[in-house]
């Protein structure tokens, strides 16, 4: 048991406002269950109180619904009709803006015996105990004075290791996040002090040039469930080896070899991805190919064939649908060869060439055996 709602009163279309904290893998089959009960007492003891009915699921069904809600049947008890639930999720909000900063600087410290500087700068994050981590260094700008940087785009939230060379220090100053925010203004220019170097007969520091901060800009980065949230659909095909080096089927050594008992290779394979990708993809349908084989009715070597025997249509209903194509294929074709990738990836590059909204996301997944015979087509192809 992960957790339980709040218990809401006399209702029979309660809207529970008790929210559930799930780290999301997408890699990861993440099944859920879903128990509703109507509560008779104050016992803590599910079984002191009456089922009302249940929903199985998986994170990623919920995820990948339509505006990330899915609405499913309660079930579990027999001959009876128990409402429906509906589930929503939604990413926890974090920081994921990145900034585009420029500087440059003016009349800086000369350092070099035989020239000017060669300066760069390094940007160090305030951590909460007082201390500064390193987070951004710019390129060096040889032998100036007044050099100006490349922009550079960081994380907001980023933090990365320190690094202890040694190199002359020209000067440091310091900052926030939202005074550079404020962008190019007289008050992002900055005077740079070196308090290791005191003017003579003074107490103050000298002073080492300015830094001018050029430009800031902020953009959000989208991440997977934004692309799902607004709507992308994944399309998935799934291309399958026939070719002779897999081993005859009917043998058991064979990765494909089709056990009364238990799932070949391929089969794993096949569904270990497929389960988890057809929860987003609304139709359910995939295309599902081979490459490698002697096919009917002539036995000409095909390298792109349907698994389902319509080559007009070689989608197949879910994953069920992929893996009862894929043995039915088995047993009518003959495993030939050579290994070639090529004509599978142009088959779904060809499809992705037709949706230009960016509302499909075509992903092909080759499941082989063996080293692919025409490398160079298929670089081409991928590329």
């Amino acid at each position: 048991q992960f957790g339980r709602t709040e218990v809401i009163d006399n209702s029979l279309n309660p809207d529970f406002l008790h929210k559930f904290v799930l780290d999301y893998c997408f890699e990861e089959r993440q099944n859920l269950r879903f128990d509703l009960y109507d509560v008779d007492s104050k016992s803590p003891d599910l079984s002191k109180h009456d089922f009302l009915g249940q929903a199985f699921c998986t994170l990623g069904e919920i995820v990948g619904s339509a505006g990330s809600r899915l609405e499913k049947p309660l079930i579990g008890i027999p001959g009876k009709k128990c409402g429906t639930i509906i589930l929503s999720a939604e990413e926890l909000g974090n920081c994921r803006d990145v900034a585009t900063l420029q500087f440059c600087a003016n009349k800086l410290d000369k350092k070099d015996f035989f020239g000017k500087s060669d300066p760069f700068m390094v940007f160090y994050r305030s951590n909460e105990d007082g201390t500064f981590t390193i987070c951004h260094k710019t390129e060096v700008v040889q032998n100036t004075l007044n050099p100006i940087w490349a922009a550079f785009a960081i994380p907001v939230r980023a933090l990365c290791n320190g690094d202890h060379d040694r190199h002359d220090f020209i000067g440091e100053f310091t900052t926030s996040y939202r005074e550079l925010a404020r962008g190019q203004s007289h008050l992002n220019v900055y005077e740079v002090v070196n308090p290791r170097k005191k003017m003579k007969k003074k107490k103050k520091y000298l002073n080492s040039g300015t830094v001018t901060l050029l430009s800031f800009a902020v953009e959000a980065e989208h991440t997977f469930l934004d692309y799902i949230r607004g709507g992308t659909q994944l399309n998935f095909t799934v291309a399958i080896d026939f070719t002779a080096s897999n081993g005859n089927p009917s043998q058991p050594t064979s990765l494909h070899y089709l056990s009364p008992f238990q799932l070949n290779a391929y089969s794993l394979a096949l569904r270990a991805v497929g389960d988890i990708i057809q929860d987003y993809d609304s139709d359910k349908m995939f295309p599902a190919l081979g490459f490698g084989a002697k096919v009917p009715p002539d036995g000409h070597v095909s390298h792109e064939f349907p698994l389902n025997g319509d080559a007009s249509n070689p989608a197949c209903r879910g994953i069920a649908g992929v893996l009862e194509a894929y043995q039915r294929s088995l047993r009518r074709v003959q495993l030939y060869g050579p290994t070639n990738f090529a004509p599978v990836v142009n088959h779904v590059a060809r499809s992705a060439a037709t949706v230009l909204d960016g509302s499909q996301y075509f992903v092909l997944l080759i499941i082989t055996d063996g080293v692919i015979s025409d490398m160079a087509q298929t670089k081409e192809a991928i590329v």
